[in-house]
């Protein structure tokens, strides 16, 4: 037993520092295959209900007038009953939620979100509500991670990391698309791209599509036509399209930041509002219920007339972001990439019809019109193009993905100067979750992984010989304390030295005295000698170098005391060693 818990410690202690590959791809295989379990839990929890009652999960088209009215009613009133019985919990959940968590909280998840994701997201998709479970799923696989990270006690550093991986891993479960899962776990949670945070996020989201296939087998999300774009003519067509997708997904964030105002309202109205505007959409356009995917299917191949089309798109661009924005607790990529789908069968439509030239199958358009949706919504460009790339399987997708994807991007940010709908959701709550560079930087690393290890324990009252003793060590550090008490400051030993060499010169000086009297020196006290002492101040080792540097600033101080998870005093960190390694050491 004792064995096993030096390996832990030295476990935690190699992932305090940047570079501790090994460690970081062990994290990012047990991430995989735990969140790859978790899908495959809530895939079954919301498809088997539904195969159930519809026949096929999805289906709803198959319900009758009046139970597409009290589906998502009947929804509502249970989630309302959750949130009233779990209020705490019930806010802890969502997208954005696990930015916030991310951004200030070091990315600590607590467990009970778990649960309370996978009951309130199940509840939402089995009645029929307008949304996607890819958020959910997100949320899921990011929390889980960040939870196995808690239990082993591991620095927060790694807990961030940790957090990609689980958001990788859910991807690449969700769609089996694993490396879409790799690149939006990089563009949209982590921020970043380096050579150390790809390789754990990679092994997370090929164990979790392992784990998927192994249980639940290999079967396609969307069953995609084989196409390709037919002729140069149409690039300016492609462009279009991607101006027309911007412009929707800036109505879809708009209309998602105006209903965040709501908030203020009960949850029992805003649920029920939810509730009733979905059953009242529903009777008209019944394929808005639930994640829709079959219908993305019909679409891709060209089976749904324009007026059914033009209809879903009115009715889904504002059904979703309002009902989102009233609190339901599901995903909103799903219902970008139906949007999305709508979008392009309908600019594939009417391309066919307008022009002379051999307009591309319109499962082409369907696909972009997809990709420049998830793209524009989530400023993801390059997740998306290779969402696009994966779910088809046909390189062809590439060349007018990009022009479509690039187009909807430029028109959602610079046109609107909206940023990702996450960021704007953050903002809309006075909150934030770009980090500035040095904060990135220093979040990399943990405190642990700079500290002197260096230092030497002593009582503050010492004689001669035992300082000197001290002083043979060559410590960085003293630290100074009480019999029986712990530390209460440090000191640099330069200053020990200084004293007892004065204390020396003068002991020389009476030696030649005529009447000098041999006398025994009275101890040192460490606490009154001339020297510059600090007091001690805290720090777990858990915690990043961004988080010592805060709470340097915050208490005006220039070290701090790194402690392990008992309390006891690991090393000590300085502002130097954290300048120095933001200056010279970060980049690698």
């Amino acid at each position: 037993m004792q064995k096993y818990h030096l390996s832990l410690q030295y476990f935690r202690e190699r992932l305090a520092h940047y570079d501790a590959l090994p460690q970081l791809v062990i994290l990012g295989m047990l991430s995989g295959v735990i969140t790859g379990l978790l899908m495959v839990l809530f895939r079954m929890a919301v498809e088997l209900p539904l195969t159930y009652w519809l026949g096929q999960a999805d289906n709803f088209e198959s319900l009758s007038t009046t139970q597409h009215l009290l589906w998502p009613i009947i929804g509502s009133c249970l989630l309302i009953l959750i949130f009233y019985l779990w209020p705490q919990a019930a806010k802890q959940v969502g997208m954005v939620n696990l930015f916030e968590r991310l951004s200030y909280y070091q990315g600590h998840i607590p467990g009970r979100s778990i649960v309370m994701q996978f009951l309130s997201a199940t509840i939402a998709l089995v009645s029929g509500h307008s949304v996607g479970r890819e958020g959910p799923s997100i949320f899921l696989g990011a929390a889980c991670s960040s939870l196995i990270g808690q239990r082993l006690r591991l620095p927060n550093n790694s807990l961030r990391l940790l957090i990609g991986c689980g958001a990788a891993a859910a991807i690449s479960a969700g769609f089996n698309t694993p490396l879409a899962g790799v690149i939006f776990a990089m563009e949209v949670i982590l921020l970043e791209y380096t050579v150390i945070g790809f390789t754990p996020v990679i092994v997370a989201a090929v164990s979790a599509d392992i784990v998927m296939r192994s249980i639940l087998g290999h079967e396609n999300v969307f069953d995609v036509p084989s196409f390709e774009i037919n002729t140069l003519a149409e690039v300016p067509w492609v462009m279009l399209l991607g101006v027309v997708v911007g412009l929707c997904a800036a109505v879809f964030n708009h209309i998602l930041l105006s209903a965040y105002k709501l908030a203020h309202w009960p949850v029992a109205v805003r649920f029920m509002l939810a509730g009733i505007l979905t059953g009242l959409a529903a009777i008209l356009y019944p394929e808005v219920m639930g994640i829709g995917y079959d219908t993305i299917t019909e679409t891709l191949w060209g089976r749904l007339d324009i007026q059914l089309l033009c209809g879903l798109l009115l009715v889904k661009l504002l059904l979703t972001p309002f009902i989102l924005g009233l609190g339901i607790p599901a995903g909103l990529i799903g219902p970008t990439l139906f949007i999305g789908a709508i979008i392009g069968g309908i600019c594939g439509i009417i391309g066919d019809w307008s022009t002379d030239m051999d307009v591309s199958h319109v499962g082409l358009y369907v696909m972009l019109g997809m990709g420049g949706m998830m793209g524009a919504v989530l400023n993801a460009p390059l997740a998306a193009l290779v969402a696009l790339l994966e779910l088809t399987g046909n390189p062809n997708i590439i060349f007018p993905g990009m022009i479509a994807i690039v187009i909807s991007n430029l028109t959602v940010r610079y046109l609107f100067n909206l940023p990702s709908i996450f960021l704007s959701s953050l903002q809309a709550q006075g909150l934030d979750y770009r980090q500035e560079p040095i904060a990135q930087a220093l979040s990399r690393a943990a405190a642990a992984s700079l500290m002197e290890r260096n230092f030497v324990a002593t009582n503050h009252l010492i004689n001669t010989s035992s300082a000197q003793e001290v002083l043979a060590e060559a410590p960085r550090w003293i630290l100074l304390q009480e019999v029986g008490q712990p530390a209460t400051s440090i000191m640099l030993p330069n200053d020990l030295q200084d004293h007892i060499t004065r204390q020396a010169q003068q002991d020389q000086e009476k030696a030649i005295q005529p009447e000098a009297s041999l006398e025994p020196q009275p101890p040192i006290n460490l606490l009154e000698i001339p020297a510059e002492r600090f007091n001690i101040v805290t720090l777990s080792f858990r915690a990043t170098l961004y988080e010592a540097l805060q709470k340097m600033n915050e208490q005006n101080i220039a070290n701090l005391c790194i402690t392990s998870n008992q309390g006891e005093i690991m090393g000590i960190l300085s502002r130097a060693q954290i300048e120095y390694y933001y200056t010279h050491k970060q980049t690698l």
